[in-house]
């Protein structure tokens, strides 16, 4: 006696796949939505360029322990470093702006200087971490 088998409908023959077709639309228009860089964005040098800076090009400041910026020696506020650096910009546009952060400094002061050296369209702009203090 034979028994009559049944046959299999294929993945074509099923609603199945139009609801993952479905839901992969789906999946990729929410991804697409999501904004992943919050990151800084800054223009490095290329791995070639040699690109040379004087002196006189050198903008320096300090960010200290207690989390005050120093230009010169002096402590100078945000808003006085802003207006050093627009008319230092403007005299000079091969300027370059050098935070030299101290090792206790919270990060969000370094932060908020780095925003508002890309907001001042800085175009060479270097930190570097201060060495640290010796104890007793």
């Amino acid at each position: 006696m034979r028994l009559a088998r049944k046959r299999r409908g294929g993945f074509g023959e099923t609603s199945a796949s139009s609801d993952i077709a479905f839901l992969l639309i789906i999946y990729f228009l929410v991804i697409a939505g999501f904004n992943v860089n919050k990151g800084f964005l800054m223009t490095l040098p290329a791995k070639d360029s040699s690109r040379l800076i004087l002196k006189e090009d050198l903008l320096r400041f300090e960010l200290d322990d207690d989390g005050s910026l120093l230009f010169q020696g002096a402590v100078i506020s945000s808003g006085e470093v802003e207006r050093t650096i627009r008319s230092a910009t403007a005299a000079n546009p091969n300027l370059a702006v050098i935070l030299t952060v101290s090792p206790l400094a919270h990060w969000q002061q370094v932060v908020s200087f780095v925003e508002m050296a890309q907001k001042l369209s800085v175009d060479s702009f270097s930190f570097t971490m201060a060495e640290a203090r010796g104890g007793p």
